[in-house]
């Protein structure tokens, strides 16, 4: 094994809670009222499918935005695209200003670098957006490489998605790791490309699941891989 990949949000970076504490503070800026947590679920179910055809090149990233804020404030005129991005930009601001990397994020990246493997971030987002975030919650130096959907022929768990990271990484698919969340976007997708997969699963929702699982970063072993990295 020379490289290991993980995902960004709800892996490295407590995405959800972001996204949560976003909607709550913005929902009401469009109208938009209710408990904290039921704006929450709200938002993050009508959220998923507008994504998911975002991943499957069905429609773009701000058009998958645009169809979220129209959706939770149908009762607001967002036919014009420019209103709805303006709308959206509301949201964004919440939830940047949320973003945080998990605790164990840090050492387990400076830890696998110290053993001498490759450290990427595969994730199912725009290059842009997530870079930022990267830098946001200090993550950009301790990895060698990000790779983003958006810069892929497919989302995860399109086996073009891996295909095309193990081209870009210069590397073959047996020597790769896959380290995430999701255990059909990142595990199941990985191990269809012939990568090496893991799943994270911090709430222990997945327990009893035929796959390698970790309830934190801190749990993820491995063997030296040669001189460390200095």
């Amino acid at each position: 094994m020379s490289t290991v990949l993980l995902d960004l949000d709800d892996t490295l970076v407590d995405q959800v809670r972001a996204a949560d504490a976003a909607v709550v503070a913005w929902a009401p800026t469009l109208g938009v009222t209710g408990e904290p947590a039921e704006l929450a679920r709200r938002w993050a179910e009508l959220s998923e499918p507008h994504y998911r055809r975002y991943q499957a090149r069905e429609i773009s990233f701000a058009e998958q935005r645009r169809a979220r804020v129209r959706e939770l404030a149908p009762h607001l005129d967002l036919s014009d695209d420019a209103e709805a991005d303006r709308r959206f930009a509301g949201y964004l601001e919440h939830y940047r200003a949320g973003w945080c990397c998990f605790d164990d994020a840090v050492p387990t990246l400076r830890r696998l670098r110290r053993q001498g493997l490759r450290v990427g971030v595969l994730t199912n987002g725009d290059e842009a957006q997530q870079r930022d975030k990267l830098d946001v919650v200090g993550l950009t130096a301790e990895i060698d490489v990000l790779i983003a959907s958006s810069t892929l022929p497919f989302g995860k768990p399109h086996p073009l998605a891996f295909a095309a990271a193990v081209e870009r990484l210069g590397v073959r698919a047996e020597e790769v790791l896959m380290v995430g969340d999701s255990l059909e976007n990142d595990v199941r997708g990985a191990l269809a490309a012939g990568m090496s997969a893991v799943l994270l699963d911090r709430t222990d929702a997945h327990a009893g699941v035929d796959v390698p699982r970790i309830r934190g970063l801190d749990e993820l072993e491995l063997p030296e891989q040669g001189p460390a990295r200095r």
